[in-house]
C-alpha cells in the first residue's frame, strides 16, 4: 500500500481506526473511484499490522457479474475457515451450511435458508471466542442477495463479541449507502469525500512520476473533479500523449480502458439519444433551446433515457449538466471523428456568440484554412477585450493551427498573439511555448524581437540571468529604433531589479529616446516610468516627480487608460514614502477595480502589493492580511507575493508566520535574482525578528539589516523606506547591546538626511536615538527623544509607528523605575494596537505591561536603581553562571567587546565591580525574593530586590555560586 494511493486520505483513515475501537463497523460510502477500496485495505493492513496472529479477518470483494450467484460472497468469507469449525454445529445448520460452501448437497427439506443464517452466527460466535474477528466486504453493492441476507441476520446478534465489520458501497454523489443493514446496529458511516486540486496534483505527480503542463493538469483536475481513479488514469494518458500545446477538443482525451468503465450504460441508448448526448458534450453552456437551434428535433425526449440512467440532468429552465465532468470528456472521447466534426458544425451555426462560434468552427475544419484562422482571430481579440485571458489564448493558438503553410508570417503573428494573451493569463509556461517556436522558426527580425520580450516578460522578477536574451534582441533590433527601445527599456528594468541603477538609468533615457524618434507613446511612457522609479531609488525625489509628471502626460493623465495604471500606482508609491498615506489610499483603491477587470496578472499583482503596503502603513491589519491572501491566490509563491504575505503578518499577523514568510521572500528573491525584492523582503524579516524583543531575535534582525545596508549601499539607494530600515538596524544593534555601532548606523542614516525627508524617517531615527540613550544608561535623555519622536508621528497617519515607539517609551520609563509613564504609554500602545489589528504590537505592550505588574508586585525595592535590559540581564545570567565573556559572545553572537562594555553597565547599575561580587549579588537577590521571583515569567526580564534581572533557569546556579563562595 503506497503512500501515494492514500493522499489527502490519511485524516480519514485515522477517524476509521478510530471509530473501529468504540463502534461495532464502519461503512466507507462513495461513488465509484473515489478511493473506498483503498481506505478498506489501509484500515486492514495497519489492523493486522497491529496483532496480525491475534485477528481472524474473514474477507471478501464481490464484482458486479457475482451478484447473480447465490452465496458467492458468503464462499470468499468463509474461504479461510477450516472445515474443523464446522464439526460442532448440530447436523442440520451444518448440511446446510456446507451446502451454501458448495461442500455437501442441498437439504431437502426447504428449511435451509434458516439453517445456513443459524450456522453462519455460531461459527462466528466459536471463532470470536478465540480472538477478534474482523468482517470484511468490499463492494456491499455487488453482494448476492442470499449473502446479504445471512450479514444482515447475523450482525444483529453478535452484540458483546469482539466482532467488527468493515465495508465498503458504492452510491452516487451525495446518496446514503442502500445495505447498511449488512452492518451491525451502531456503525459509523463514512463518507469518502472529493480531492482537493493540490491533493489531485500530488496524486498525479506522484502517480505518473512527472509533472504535467500547467494547462494539461488543470484539465485533468476539472475532468476528474476530485476522483482519484479518474485522475490517474487521465494524468497516465496525458503523460504518454506527450506535450499538446494547442487544444485539439473542448474536452480532454479520455483513455479506452477509463471510456469502458464509465459509458457501459451510454452505449446501450438509442442512436438519437446518443447523437443529442454528442452534441450536449461539444457545448460548453448546452441547454434544450440550444440543442433545437442546433437541428435536434426532440432533444428532451432523447435525453429522458439519459437521465434515467443517471447520465445527465436537466432543470427547469432547460440547462442540462452531466452527472460528472468525466461522463462528458468520454462521451466526446468515445464518438468517431466525423460524428465530433458534425456535432461542432450544427453548434458553431446555431451560436452567435463570436468565442464559442469560433471555436465550434474550428473543431468542425479541424484543417488548414484561412478564412477559419481569421475567423478564429477575430474571436480571440474580442475575448481579450472581454478578458476571458485563456479564451483568447486558446483562439488564437487555433488560428496559428489552422493558418496555410504558405503564410509563416501570418502564423507567427498568431503564435505571438496567443504568447502574449497567455502572459496576461499568467500561463507561462503556454507563453514560452509559443514564443520559442516563433523563436526557432522565423526569419524576420522584428518578430524574434518580440518573441524574445515575451520570453523577458515571461522571467517576472528573474531578470538576472536576462542579459544574453536582451543583447541577442539588440542585434537583431540594431537600425530598428522601436525595437531598441523595447530592449533597452528591458535592460532598464533589469538594471533596476538587479540593483544596477546607474545602468538602468542610462538604458531608461536611451529608450525614452529611441520611442520618441519612432513614435512609440507606450514604450515611452514605460522608460519613463523607470527612470522615475530609478531616481526615486536613488533619493531624487524631484527629479522623480518631474520624470513622472512627464509620462503622465504623455498618457492622457490619470485617466488615459492601460499606459497610465503604473504610473498611477507609483505616483501613489511616492506618496507613501512621502507620508501622504490617504492620498495613496485613495488612489490605488480606485485604480484597483479596473486592473482587476481589464489587465494581466502582473499588473493586478503589483497594484495587489501595493495596496497592502499602503495598508499596512495606514495601520489597516486585517484588510492588509485580507489583500496580501490575494496576492497569494494571483501568483502563489512568487517573491512578491511571499513578501505581501509577511509584511502582512508583520502588521497583523503573528511574528512566526512575519518570519516564515519573510525569509521564504528572501529565499525567492534570491533565486530570481532580484534585488529590489530582496532588500525589501529582508527588511520584513528584521522587522519580524525585531518583534521578539530578545537577543536572539536581535541578533538575527541585526544579520537581516545589515543585508539590506550593504545592498542599499552597492545600489547607491537612498530612498526614504531604505533609511527607515537604517532606524530599525540601529534599534536592533542597541538591544543586542552593540550601542556603538548602533549610533554610527544613526550618524550614517542622518548623513543622509535632506530637506525632502519625510517625517516618519526622522522619527524612527530619532526612536533609535531614543532607545541607544537609554542603553548607555541615559533613560531621561532618552525617553526625551522618544517623545521628540512622538510629537513628530502624532500629525501623521501612520498608527503603526506609533505604536512601535509609544513601546519604545514604555519600556524605557519601566526600566528607569518611572512606573506611571510607562504605564500610560504602554496602555495607549495596547489600546492602539488592538483597535487596529496590530497583533504582534499588542503582544509586545501586553508583554511589558506584565512585567510592569511583576514589578509592582515585586514592590519599589532597590532604592530606584534601574532594571537591566533584556540583553544585560541576559549577559549578567551567563557570566553569572560561570561563563567567559568569549563563552557569552558565542552564545549570544555578538562581539567580545560588546560584552565587555555591556558588562561594565551592569556593574554600574548593580554596583559591583567584579564577576565574583556580581554572581553574589545575583545568588542574594533571587534567595532574598522568594516567591516574588516565582511570579516572573521563565526568560522574562523581572524586578527583583537589588534590580537585577534573571531568567528562572539561573536561580539553581545563581544558589550554587552561592553556596561555593560561602
Amino acid at each position: 500500500m503506497g503512500a501515494r494511493s492514500l493522499t489527502g486520505r490519511h485524516e480519514l483513515l485515522d477517524t476509521a481506526r478510530a471509530e473501529l475501537t468504540a463502534r461495532p463497523g464502519v461503512l466507507f460510502h462513495g461513488p465509484p473511484g473515489i478511493g473506498k477500496s483503498t481506505l478498506v485495505a489501509a484500515l486492514m493492513a495497519s489492523l493486522t499490522t497491529d496483532a496480525p496472529s491475534a485477528v481472524t479477518v474473514l474477507h471478501c470483494s464481490p464484482a458486479e457479474e457475482d451478484a447473480r450467484l447465490p452465496f458467492v460472497g458468503l464462499v470468499d468469507l468463509f474461504a479461510p475457515v477450516p472445515e474443523s469449525c464446522l464439526e460442532p454445529l448440530a447436523p442440520e445448520p451444518r448440511a446446510a451450511l456446507r451446502a451454501a460452501l458448495l461442500h455437501g448437497p442441498e437439504p431437502a427439506d426447504g428449511r435451509g435458508r434458516l439453517a445456513v443464517r443459524l450456522a453462519v452466527l455460531e461459527v462466528l460466535r466459536a471463532l470470536a471466542a478465540t480472538g477478534p474477528v474482523v468482517l470484511v466486504v468490499d463492494g456491499l453493492q455487488w453482494l448476492d442477495a442470499p449473502t446479504a441476507e445471512v450479514l444482515a441476520f447475523a450482525v444483529r446478534r453478535l452484540g458483546g463479541l469482539d466482532i467488527r465489520v468493515v465495508a465498503a458501497e458504492r452510491v452516487a454523489d451525495g446518496e446514503q449507502p442502500d445495505r447498511l443493514r449488512c452492518c451491525p446496529p451502531g456503525t459509523t458511516e463514512l463518507p469518502v469525500h472529493a480531492l482537493t486540486d493540490d491533493e489531485v496534483a500530488h496524486l498525479v505527480r506522484t502517480g505518473v512520476g512527472t509533472d504535467l503542463p500547467p494547462g494539461v493538469l488543470r484539465s485533468v483536475q476539472d475532468t476528474a473533479a476530485g476522483n482519484p481513479l479518474y485522475a490517474l488514469e487521465l494524468g497516465r494518458a496525458a503523460a504518454l500523449r506527450g506535450p499538446a500545446p494547442l487544444p485539439s477538443g473542448p474536452t480532454p482525451p479520455v483513455p479506452r480502458r477509463l471510456r469502458t468503465l464509465v459509458l457501459d450504460q451510454v452505449r446501450t441508448l438509442p442512436a438519437p439519444a446518443r447523437r443529442t448526448l454528442l452534441v450536449t458534450s461539444a457545448a460548453a453552456r448546452p441547454d434544450l433551446a440550444l440543442l433545437h437551434a442546433a437541428g435536434l428535433p426532440d432533444p428532451a425526449t432523447d435525453l429522458a433515457d439519459a437521465e434515467r440512467l443517471g447520465i445527465t440532468t436537466t432543470d427547469a429552465r432547460g440547462t442540462i449538466r452531466f452527472r460528472h465532468p468525466l461522463l462528458r470528456a468520454a462521451v466526446y472521447a468515445d464518438a468517431p471523428e466525423p460524428g465530433r466534426r458534425q456535432a461542432h458544425a450544427l453548434l458553431a451555426h446555431a451560436l452567435t456568440e463570436p468565442v464559442e462560434q469560433a471555436r465550434h468552427l474550428a473543431h468542425a475544419r479541424p484543417h488548414q484554412d484561412e478564412d477559419t484562422a481569421r475567423t478564429l482571430m477575430s474571436a480571440a481579440e474580442y475575448a481579450r477585450r472581454d478578458g476571458a485571458l485563456g479564451a483568447a489564448r486558446e483562439l488564437a493558438l487555433l488560428a496559428a493551427r489552422r493558418t496555410p503553410g504558405d503564410r509563416p508570417a501570418d502564423r507567427a503573428d498568431r503564435l505571438l498573439a496567443a504568447a502574449e494573451y497567455a502572459c496576461d493569463a499568467g500561463q507561462l509556461e503556454e507563453a514560452g511555448e509559443a514564443a520559442e517556436t516563433v523563436l526557432a522558426e522565423s526569419r524576420s527580425a522584428r518578430r524574434r524581437v518580440r518573441a524574445r520580450l515575451i520570453l523577458l516578460r515571461n522571467a517576472g522578477q528573474a531578470l538576472e540571468g536576462a542579459q544574453a536574451l536582451i543583447e541577442e534582441g539588440l542585434r537583431d533590433a540594431h537600425g530598428d529604433p522601436e525595437a531598441e527601445a523595447w530592449l533597452h527599456h528591458w535592460a532598464a528594468v533589469r538594471g533596476l531589479l538587479c540593483g544596477e541603477l546607474a545602468e538602468a538609468g542610462g538604458h531608461a533615457r536611451h529608450a525614452a529616446r529611441q520611442a520618441a524618434v519612432a513614435g512609440d507613446t507606450e514604450t515611452r511612457i514605460g522608460a519613463l516610468a523607470t527612470l522615475a522609479r530609478v531616481r526615486s531609488l536613488a533619493g531624487e525625489a524631484v527629479a522623480a516627480d518631474a520624470t513622472l509628471e512627464e509620462a503622465l502626460a504623455l498618457a492622457g493623465g490619470v485617466d488615459g487608460g492601460p499606459q497610465s495604471w503604473r504610473l498611477v500606482r507609483m505616483r501613489a508609491i511616492l506618496a507613501l514614502d512621502s507620508d501622504r498615506v490617504p492620498e495613496a489610499h485613495e488612489q490605488v483603491t480606485e485604480l484597483l477595480p479596473t486592473v482587476e477587470e481589464f489587465a494581466g496578472v502582473e499588473e493586478v499583482m503589483a497594484t495587489l502589493v501595493s495596496l497592502t503596503r499602503i495598508q499596512v502603513r495606514a495601520g489597516q491589519c486585517p484588510e492588509a492580511l485580507r489583500t496580501a491572501a490575494r496576492c497569494a491566490q494571483t501568483m502563489a509563491r512568487t517573491a512578491p507575493a511571499l513578501y505581501a504575505s509577511a509584511l502582512a503578518a508583520v502588521a497583523g499577523g503573528t511574528a512566526e508566520d512575519a518570519r516564515r514568510l519573510a525569509e521564504q521572500a528572501v529565499r525567492a528573491s534570491e533565486a530570481d535574482g532580484d534585488r529590489l525584492f530582496l532588500l525589501r523582503s529582508l527588511a520584513v524579516l528584521g522587522q519580524a525578528e525585531l518583534l521578539t524583543g530578545d537577543p536572539q531575535g536581535a541578533a538575527s534582525a541585526v544579520e537581516a539589516l545589515q543585508r539590506v545596508r550593504e545592498l542599499g549601499a552597492a545600489m547607491c539607494a537612498a530612498d526614504p523606506p531604505l533609511l527607515h530600515w537604517y532606524g530599525d538596524l540601529a534599534e536592533a544593534l542597541v538591544l543586542l547591546g552593540e550601542t556603538e555601532q548602533g549610533g554610527a548606523v544613526v550618524r550614517e542614516a542622518r548623513a543622509r538626511v535632506s530637506g525632502d525627508t519625510p517625517g516618519s524617517v526622522l522619527a524612527a531615527l530619532e526612536r533609535a536615538e531614543g532607545l541607544r540613550e537609554a542603553g548607555i544608561g541615559r533613560a531621561r535623555e532618552g525617553a526625551a527623544r522618544l517623545c521628540a519622536a512622538l510629537d513628530r508621528l502624532r500629525p501623521l497617519p501612520l498608527p503603526l509607528e506609533v505604536v512601535r515607539t509609544l513601546i519604545a517609551l514604555g519600556a524605557v520609563e519601566r526600566r528607569a523605575r518611572r512606573r506611571s509613564a510607562a504605564r500610560t504609554a504602554l496602555t495607549e500602545a495596547l489600546e492602539t494596537a488592538t483597535r487596529i489589528g496590530a497583533a504582534p504590537l499588542a503582544a509586545r505592550a501586553r508583554e511589558e505591561l506584565a512585567r510592569l505588574d511583576a514589578g509592582d508586585r515585586g514592590g519599589e525595592a532597590g532604592g530606584g536603581t534601574p532594571e537591566l535590559t533584556p540583553t544585560e540581564a541576559r549577559i549578567a545570567e551567563l557570566v553569572g553562571g560561570g561563563a567567559t565573556n568569549r563563552e557569552v559572545a558565542a552564545e549570544l553572537f555578538i562581539s567580545v567587546k560588546t560584552v565587555e562594555g555591556t558588562l561594565s553597565r551592569v556593574y554600574r547599575k548593580i554596583g559591583v565591580r567584579s564577576r565574583t561580587a556580581l554572581a553574589h549579588a545575583m545568588a542574594v537577590a533571587v534567595i532574598a525574593s522568594g516567591a516574588a521571583v516565582d511570579s516572573v515569567d521563565d526568560g522574562q526580564a523581572g524586578s527583583l530586590d537589588a534590580a537585577v534581572t534573571i531568567s528562572q533557569p539561573s536561580r539553581s546556579q545563581a544558589r550554587r555560586a552561592l553556596d561555593t563562595r560561602r
